[in-house]
């Protein structure tokens, strides 16, 4: 019950509020503007009612993101004052940006997408839908060079102890971006293919819907576009874990719960961790596979946390410096978990036509409502895995988690605001839900475009 310990729990809990919303921003603006593009060149009406029915999902989802977001930056003044004098010559830019290009960009566009459907002509509109995409994206993109810099930091140096910009180029050519923007698309992509299979699977399992051939068409969009985002999520989620075995280290082996050196280093499926005592009371290994998964080849070798523990306490002083093993453990397997299922249920979707037994059974079609929360429980344990391996650093390697806090805030202050925020959001997002259900589960009227 210290202040750090709660500021963390805080900003965990908002963060999390705050990203249950973006990945279905982003992936769903996109969809939205796909719908809007096969409209106007196919002429085909059926494309305009799908491009309206979700972009209503759409804008709720957004409305209620926007609110979230701006709670998440009260934080750096209120409780993180410590890691806003450090950071801001840094973190201030990329927000700045994202503010007044990509946010502006997308609010002004929504407007006219939202009010200029009878009053702009087809391909202005289209135009409208894609600048939105564009723009919730481009928002995305800024905040992650921001959280970039604290997971790789480049382009700074360290002047009368605040870290300052030195190289802007550096900062938005971060070699953490490409793989961390890319993973955060293809997990909106995949959130917007699952809440799009999950509505359109409730319509096709009641008996008296009166638009079947909408829905399935719907389906059939969303199950090309949660089988790209799965696959997409795969492979960048591949390729950025080879990235961190080399920038940073620590968190590969706590996500793996590798304790000592391991040539060659197996993979540990499950295992019961005593991080006090540094070791795994119990353990099931694939032999031989993580050095496969990290260096594509059997032989690979990885240094343990104990080893990487007396390198950081070398090069930074006394310390512990093993974020939480069990933590790391179990969201980085919850999330690789929830994406095979996904991969599966996307795939199944897609092949769906094709097999008289999954056509016509409405036990799969009944499995897609609650595999829509599927994508939401992968991306929390992804950002729970992203922070918390980095512990205790804030910003990797410069500032610790207990030099970022505001010094003067008590333990009362924290846990009032924590309360606060966690009834406020949470009733919120609450809301948020019961709309996109209410919007999601409404009946467009057959024939003709949905108002």
């Amino acid at each position: 019950m210290d202040p750090v310990t709660l500021s963390r729990l805080q900003f965990a809990v908002t963060t999390i509020y705050h990203f249950f919303l973006v990945p279905l921003t982003l992936g769903l603006s996109i969809l939205v503007a796909i719908f809007e593009s096969c409209y106007v060149a196919t002429g085909n009406e059926t494309y305009k009612r799908l491009a309206k029915f979700w972009g209503k999902i759409f804008l709720i989802n957004f409305a209620a993101g926007v609110v979230t977001g701006i709670v998440q930056e009260f934080h750096f003044g209120l409780n993180w004052s410590g890691y806003a004098r450090f950071m801001g010559d840094i973190f201030g830019a990329p927000l700045a940006i994202e503010a007044l290009l990509a946010f502006y960009l997308e609010s002004t566009f929504i407007g006219l997408w939202i009010f200029g459907w009878d009053k702009l002509s087809k391909k202005v509109h289209l135009a409208a839908a894609w600048l939105v995409a564009i723009g919730s994206n481009i928002s995305a993109l800024w905040i992650l060079i921001a959280n970039s810099f604290m997971q790789n930091p480049v382009g700074y140096a360290i002047e009368n102890g605040r870290a300052v910009m030195t190289n802007f180029i550096a900062l938005v050519t971060n070699p953490n971006l490409p793989f961390q923007f890319s993973h955060v698309l293809a997990a909106g992509i995949t959130t917007a293919g699952f809440i799009v299979l999950g509505f359109s699977a409730w319509h096709l399992l009641r008996k008296n819907a009166t638009d079947v051939e909408f829905f399935q068409k719907a389906f059939r969009w969303a199950a090309v576009y949660a089988l790209i985002g799965t696959v997409m999520v795969g492979v960048v989620g591949d390729a950025h874990g080879k990235f961190l075995a080399k920038t940073q280290p620590m968190k590969i082996c706590a996500a793996e719960a590798i304790w000592e050196d391991e040539q060659p280093a197996d993979l540990v499926l499950i295992a019961g961790i005593d991080q006090k005592g540094e070791e795994n009371t119990f353990e099931i290994r694939i032999p031989k596979a993580l050095s496969f998964l990290l260096y594509s080849n059997f032989t690979g070798g990885i240094n343990g946390l104990q080893y990487w523990q007396a390198e950081a306490v070398a090069k930074y002083g006394p310390g512990n410096y093993i974020p939480s093993v069990t933590l790391s453990f179990w969201s980085f397997r919850i999330m690789v978990g929830t994406g095979l299922i996904m991969a599966l249920l996307a795939f199944l979707a897609l092949v769906k036509p094709r097999f008289k037994f999954l056509d016509k059974s409405q036990l799969f079609l009944k499995l897609l409502l609650p595999g829509m929360a599927l994508p939401y429980l992968a991306s929390t344990a992804g950002w729970v895995l992203t922070e918390s391996a980095r512990q205790p650093w804030i910003v990797y390697g410069l500032q610790k988690v207990q030099d970022a806090v505001s010094p003067n805030v008590t333990t009362g202050d924290v846990l009032f605001s924590l309360i606060l925020f966690f009834i406020l959001l949470g009733a919120l997002v609450a809301v948020t839900g019961w709309l996109m259900y209410k919007s999601g589960i409404s009946e467009p009227a057959a024939g003709k475009p949905i108002e």
